[in-house]
């Protein structure tokens, strides 16, 4: 049953692009959505830090509608829930909400009827996106959010909060190409870039059964830390000799989280085995570097690309997650300090992934 409301919707703010270097003012939100009987609203506890939220905050994937709130690895606590959500969300539930807020749910929608609602025409994002009805959504650096239920997960009881805030988009992001893409006994993967999404490819390729796991990173000063994380190999290509060569036609699947022009990414291509699998889910401010029609037609291999994953897949992946016990590396950080981690963010000290804790909702 839906319950009244005494709370407000107040979170970080970003009022223009100097906001990505730490400069988010706390204010209440302008438009929040107007409550809905599907709809669940949710006390944050948890939320992650994501590239998403930076390339917002900056306008660098085009013009963001300032003021917005980003964070979209939310957990919390289901506090106002409608009389039409869908899961038996209850008030009192841990539940979480990923990159995606809502889509059109409807029967004749080729996508959402398929279960990739992710690619739905009229998607909401989960932070500085319109809804229909012109109210706009605000995403976890916050007190509370509100979310249509189709998009509310509930956590399985097996994952602490703060490590479950990251698998709702950085994990899924690289969970779902893995799992769409055959990850498992038999395959050899590589993981390009072993940051705070590449470190969920290992974790999670490795869980899946692959018989070999690559992390692929630029220098060696990773090393270490990806091999304690499972890979069983490490390829560092600014300094590893005739690395290309030397790997060449080893792995089925490359799921590639570097978003760089630079990125030699003909030399990832050489890596693939005839008939392999090159996914990219980085996702660059500028273009992708060269490529010749040679580096696919000699092999026959694929390039395609891989966005998040649906909701029915990011409860499957949590629960994977809770079975397997997948540990993520997190630092914590209070949402006093949202500007100070971010600026940690810029600054690539995270090992690997960053989770805000509101100290106030726990």
């Amino acid at each position: 049953m839906s319950q009244s409301q005494d709370y407000k919707f107040e979170g970080w703010l970003g009022k223009d692009k100097s906001s990505a270097e730490g400069n988010m003012v706390w204010g209440e939100f302008p438009k929040v959505k107007p409550f809905e009987e599907t709809d669940v609203d949710i006390q944050i506890t948890h939320c992650g830090i994501c590239g998403s939220d930076l390339h917002t905050l900056s306008s660098g994937w085009g013009p963001t509608p300032y003021p917005c709130c980003v964070g979209h690895e939310i957990v919390g606590k289901a506090v106002r829930v409608g009389s039409k959500v869908e899961k038996g969300i209850k008030v009192g539930d841990r539940v979480g909400v990923g990159a995606q807020n809502s889509s059109c749910l409807k029967p004749d929608c080729e996508e959402c009827s398929a279960g990739l609602e992710q690619h739905c025409q009229h998607s909401v994002n989960t932070f500085a996106d319109q809804y229909p009805d012109g109210s706009y959504s605000y995403g976890g650096y916050a007190d509370y959010h509100r979310c249509p239920s189709h998009f509310v997960m509930k956590i399985p009881d097996g994952l602490a909060s703060e490590d479950a805030a990251p698998m709702l988009c950085g994990g899924v992001t690289l969970y779902s190409p893995l799992k769409n893409n055959g990850c498992g006994p038999g395959k050899k993967v590589g993981i390009v870039g072993v940051g705070g999404l590449g470190h969920f490819g290992v974790l999670f390729a490795k869980a899946l059964g692959a018989d070999k796991v690559v992390g692929i990173s630029r220098s060696n000063e990773k090393r270490d830390d990806v091999l304690k994380l499972g890979a069983d190999e490490y390829i560092a290509t600014s300094e590893d000799k005739d690395w290309a060569t030397h790997h060449a036609r080893s792995l089925d699947l490359i799921i590639c989280t570097v978003s760089s022009p630079k990125m030699p990414l003909m030399e990832y291509l050489q890596l693939l085995k005839v008939k392999g699998t090159f996914i990219q889910v980085g996702a660059p401010e500028d273009k992708l570097p060269d490529m010749t029609a040679f580096a696919f037609i000699g092999k026959g291999v694929t390039f395609g690309g891989s966005m998040i994953g649906p909701p029915w897949q990011i409860e499957e992946m949590l629960n994977f997650a809770a079975e397997k016990k997948i540990k993520p590396w997190i630092n914590t950080y209070p949402m006093k300090d949202a500007n100070k981690a971010i600026q940690d963010f810029n600054a690539g000290k995270p090992r690997f992934r960053i989770t805000l804790v509101n100290e106030k909702h726990l």
